[in-house]
């Protein structure tokens, strides 16, 4: 963790409470108030200077500050403000008052509170929840949640973690052990274990036990969460393993999901500014921008206005989309995600497998039936298509053909219209001819599709790019190679070509090799821009995936850079996408293809070419990993999207490919 001070709010050096209390008193004086110089006092002093502001409110006044700063201000402005001059311990306890009271329990919030703070910040809660309500905390909470959930709240709830930073090595893979035992090892799950493990040891111990863990389970410990545990005992041991990993990452995510998409979760997003403003809100930042490519000042100047606005980037400090370099607890963050990458072996799982009771003569006949005479047995084509594999459905065309002299995809496109044709022709089609047909949507007409180009090149493997090839060459009548360079140029026409040839390197690290070519990058970085395409170029474009994580990891170290950040900052354009795109492959390619199918449906209008794209070719490989990765980033599922997205019968089939709700 990093050390020392890391907050946004210090102390205001000449400071006066009673000159403060008159200019509040003064500020809120007569018709209206002056929000402005509230905003501008309250966010320039610490919260132990405004302790003393309140005080001396009340001795010159005869009145309580925040009694008359709820009267004068509304809204969420009112709510920053008010949350601002509350000690942080009052503050957590009035957020889990509210989050207890009433019918329904805001089981997020408690996870948050409780799962990040340190033994006397708990303490202290504790404190001031009897001192404010006059009620015993362990037992609200006992009164309004249930099961493991409640077991584990309880056992943070006694503030007893171990802080001592002396690790015995034999604990740690004893730890490790067990919780592999507890979980992955054995049918079922020694929830009990779960809970005295994660809830008692210290954190550097713990930090330890997820490396040991990693090396027996070959998962994460996240993943053995949520293959294991679920509901709202999931979510907070997740979260308490996202504490005990990294704090300032932790935050950056609650923050980010307060904001993304539609609405904002203003509790939430004013909850964590208060309480993390003298504390790490700079590694907040930055672990931020490293996550989501963009600042949490931006994303709050975006998602916000007025002078609520205004005190949330107070608080907020300071905008790092123009930094380059990391602060040291990111650095280490940054490093540490790419060997978690490195080492974690993701079991890829589709959502469509072959049919049981395959009969190609039977289904054949069947969609024959459906098409034949007037109207379009719609259901019928759906439910045999969507539910075969890829080469189930080859023989079903094949065998179409024999028993009845027709082409089935001729049928199919006379018989279908709009999306719900394009989807199951797109489904009928071989992979290799339906990436070669969705290259030739991408180049054809008067616009480029160049994020189509992008993500079928970068995504595909050697083999599957060459087969694209040839089905290009016997459909299109001329090379694919031929296609993309009459139709891009520059550094990206190079890009492309160079991920056309289907070359990639495969095969394990070599870590010598890696090292250079992190040092390569990290010396490219100083280059001129086209000196410096070309040599990420040369690598990022031939290196094999487990290789370039490796790299990616190095080029932290030699240079204290974000490899993401970097191409962001010094490259433009297709150029930036391209080689964004293959980062973030090589990083998690089931997140990439997340990212891309909700891009696809969120904002006005759907882009259903990218949508049936990643949802046909992705059904049969590692869409149940995909979906996995929708629901953790965006916290909704893809199904739910989809539903809300889409109708009718491409709908429909849509769903069926996707597979599930989570």
């Amino acid at each position: 963790m990093g050390k020392g001070f890391r907050g946004t709010i210090v102390e205001h050096p000449d400071f006066d409470a009673g000159s403060d209390a008159e200019a509040l008193y003064n500020a809120m004086k007569g018709i209206g108030s002056d929000k402005d110089a509230i905003l501008d006092l309250i966010t320039s002093r610490s919260n132990a200077q405004r302790q003393e502001i309140r005080s001396a409110y009340k001795s010159q006044y005869g009145k309580d500050l925040i009694d008359d700063l709820k009267y004068e201000l509304t809204g969420k402005f009112e709510r920053l403000i008010v949350g601002l001059m509350r000690p942080p311990a009052y503050h957590d306890a009035k957020e889990i008052k509210d989050a207890i009271k009433g019918a329904g329990t805001d089981e997020k919030c408690l996870i948050e509170i409780l799962a990040s703070r340190t033994n006397e910040q708990i303490h202290n809660l504790v404190a001031a929840y009897k001192d404010a309500y006059g009620r015993d905390l362990e037992e609200d909470i006992i009164g309004d949640t249930s099961g493991h959930f409640k077991k584990m709240l309880v056992v943070l709830l006694q503030g007893t973690r171990e802080e001592d930073d002396v690790v015995s090595e034999d604990l740690v893979e004893q730890d490790a052990q067990d919780l592999y035992d507890a979980g992955e090892a054995q049918w079922g799950t020694d929830e009990a274990k779960f809970i005295m493990l994660l809830g008692n040891r210290s954190v550097t111990h713990l930090q330890l036990v997820f490396d040991e863990y990693q090396k027996i389970a070959e998962k994460s410990i996240e993943d053995s969460i949520k293959s294991e545990l679920s509901g709202d005992f999931e979510r907070l041991m997740l979260a308490v393993v996202q504490c005990i990993r990294s704090k300032p990452m932790f935050f950056a995510r609650r923050l980010y999901k307060s904001m993304k998409g539609l609405g904002t979760a203003d509790n939430t997003l004013i909850r964590i500014m208060v309480s993390r403003a003298e504390i790490d809100m700079l590694d907040i930042r930055e672990c931020f921008r490293l996550r989501y490519e963009k600042s949490l000042y931006n994303m709050i100047q975006d998602d916000t206005s007025g002078e609520y606005k205004r005190t949330l980037l107070r608080l907020c400090g300071g905008d790092d989309d123009m930094a380059g370099e990391f602060f040291p607890e990111a650095a280490q963050i940054a490093y540490k995600m790419w060997e978690i990458s490195a080492t974690t072996k993701i079991q890829l799982r589709g959502t469509v497998r072959p049919y049981q009771n395959f009969d190609p003569a039977s289904d054949a006949q069947a969609l024959r039936k459906a098409m034949k005479g007037f109207g379009t047995d719609e259901d019928t084509i759906i439910d045999i298509v969507a539910k075969r594999s890829n080469e189930q459905r080859q023989e079903i065309r094949q065998t179409f053909k024999s028993l009845l002299g027709r082409d089935l995809m001729a049928d199919l496109k006379s018989e279908l219209s709009k999306n719900l044709q394009r989807l199951i022709l797109g489904l009928m089609m071989t992979p290799a001819e339906f990436d070669a047909k969705m290259m030739k949507k991408a180049i054809e007409g008067a616009g480029t599709d160049e994020h189509a180009l992008i993500e079928i090149l970068v995504t595909r493997g050697n083999q599957e790019i060459q087969e694209m090839c040839s089905a290009y060459q016997s459909a299109f009548k001329k090379s694919l190679e031929d296609a993309i360079a009459s139709d891009t140029s520059g550094h990206f026409k190079r890009i492309l070509i160079a991920l056309a040839q289907g070359a990639r390197e495969e095969g394990p690290v070599d870590m010598a090799r890696a090292l250079e070519d992190a040092q390569e990058l990290a010396e490219a970085c100083n280059a001129d821009s086209g000196d410096m395409e070309d040599k990420f170029m040369s690598i990022l474009c031939t290196r094999s995936f487990p290789h370039l994580r490796k790299v990616f990891q190095e080029f932290v170290r030699c240079s204290n850079k974000d490899i993401e950040q970097i191409i962001k900052k010094e490259m433009s354009g297709d150029v930036k996408n391209a080689m964004f795109a293959i980062v973030r492959s090589v990083k998690n390619q089931p997140s990439y293809f997340a990212d891309r199918l909700y891009k696809a449906m969120k904002g006005l209008g759907t882009d259903d070419r990218a949508l049936i794209r990643i949802m046909v070719s992705r059904s049969e490989i590692d869409l149940f990993n995909i979906r996995k990765e929708f629901k953790d980033t965006h916290e909704a599922s893809l199904h739910e999207f989809i539903q809300g997205d889409t109708s009718g019968d491409y709908r429909k089939t849509l769903l069926i490919l996707c597979g599930g709700e989570d």
